[in-house]
Formats: C-alpha cells, structure tokens, sequence
C-alpha cells in the first residue's frame, strides 16, 4: 500500500521545523525553504512580488490567477514564520513573503 505521505506538505515541511531560521543557519534554512516550497508548488512567490491588482474588466483567469498568488504568498508567510526564531517572527510578520525573503537575504547572506 502506498504512502499519503508522499503528497502531503508536511511531510517536507519537517525538515524547516527541526532547524529554525536563527540567522546564523540562514543558508541552510533558505535553501530547505526553497525545496519545500518546489515541491508545494510556491516556490515562485519568493522570486516576484504579488502584481498589482487587475483592472476593472480583467477575465477571470486573470483574477483567479492574481487571488492564486495572493493565497500562495501568504501560506508561505506563514511557513517562513513559524520556522524562525521568535525575534525575527517580530520583526517580520507584516511583510509578504516576497519582500521577508528580500530582507532576510539582505540580513543574513553575507554573514552565513
């Protein structure tokens, strides 16, 4: 019998939880994030901002679209959230998941 756990986003999301993002851990966390989220399916909401809103008289499928990656993008807000330390939780929690990647990068990269 086959394993559920195989399609199950937990399962992955494991590996962020035994190592939360401190700072000094900042490439290794990344990196484990990024697969995480690959395999979710989320990874392209830390490599672009959430566009602006569409006009008036876009389709559906571009609403759609626009509200899919509003979505992704504050599941992994969360995700990055709960994996870090409680003091960059503070510091982060009203960013976009996009614009937390950017300043974390920012923070950490170069001492890592």
């Amino acid at each position: 019998m086959a394993s559920s756990s195989n399609n199950n986003p937990m399962s992955l999301r494991s590996i962020l939880e035994k190592d939360k993002l401190s700072g000094t851990n900042f490439l290794d966390w990344f990196r484990n994030l990024r697969i995480v989220l690959k395999h979710e399916r989320k990874l392209y909401v830390l490599d672009a901002p959430i566009p602006e809103d569409p006009p008036a008289n876009a389709t559906k499928a571009v609403n759609d679209a626009h509200n899919k990656h509003i979505n992704n993008s504050t599941d992994v807000a969360c995700i990055m959230l709960a994996t870090m330390v409680p003091e960059l939780q503070k510091d982060m929690e009203l960013m976009e998941a996009y614009d937390m990647a950017i300043t974390l990068k920012e923070m950490f990269q170069q001492r890592s």
